[in-house]
């Protein structure tokens, strides 16, 4: 069964959009967890659009959360990983002015800082991943760095599925990932974009370990409630 990591990300962005303090990310994690989430996940970005420090250091210190930070390629954001030791990290890239996450890393062009860093991350026994998009030389690099796992960024199949295009060169493109990551012993993640079919569509590669999935969890909820939501998601990924 492929597991559920529920990003809560959008939770923080509604508390902040009024500068007070409901709804709390905190409250939000336990409550997705206690419904099934496998693990959370929180984004801090530099900008701190959503995810504040307060909320890593309380979600992080509550030990009986799974917690994946997600943290940018660089020392500042380290520093606040080891300080708070969540399970897992994930490396993303970051623009400040991007909407969302627009791709994977560039695993080529930052080998030697994303090396540092995640020999350091591996050192203090947290978990490590990285955000790249779906092509065998990225699963290559990914694996020369010594990263634990990748996590292939859907957004491109997710875009085309929406959109009732044609989406089996891209489902192929990330068979093919899967694939060659499991037989190096990369553990296989799956995020960005992901709605109920094309997590349905996916959760057909056995090789995927884990579906990170957020911004449609959180506004599906508000029509559906977050219980009904997550076991809807829970049911699709036992098939």
């Amino acid at each position: 069964m492929i597991k559920l990591g529920v990003n809560i990300d959008h939770v923080a962005t509604i508390r902040n959009s009024r500068g007070e303090f409901h709804p709390d990310p905190f409250l939000a994690a336990k409550v997705v967890q206690k419904y099934g989430a496998d693990s959370i996940t929180i984004h801090l970005r530099e900008d701190r659009r959503h995810i504040i420090d307060s909320d890593v250091k309380k979600i992080c210190k509550n030990k009986k959360l799974k917690v994946n930070l997600e943290i940018g390629v660089n020392f500042k954001m380290l520093s606040i990983g080891l300080k708070y030791k969540p399970d897992y990290i994930c490396l993303v890239p970051e623009r400040r002015k991007e909407i969302t996450t627009e791709g994977g890393l560039n695993v080529s062009k930052n080998k030697f800082k994303l090396k540092k860093i995640l020999q350091i991350l591996n050192k203090a026994k947290i978990r490590t991943s990285l955000f790249i998009n779906p092509t065998l030389n990225n699963i290559k690099i990914s694996k020369e760095l010594n990263s634990q796992c990748v996590e292939l960024h859907t957004g491109k199949l997710s875009r085309l599925v929406k959109q009732k295009r044609k989406f089996t060169d891209e489902l192929n493109k990330i068979k093919k990932c899967a694939k060659y990551a499991k037989k190096i012993e990369l553990k296989v993640h799956a995020g960005h974009g992901m709605d109920y079919k094309t997590a349905e569509i996916l959760s057909s590669i056995k090789e995927i370990n884990e579906f990170n999935i957020g911004h449609f969890i959180v506004g599906e909820s508000f029509f559906y409630g977050i219980k009904s939501v997550i076991k809807k998601f829970k049911k699709i990924l036992k098939k």
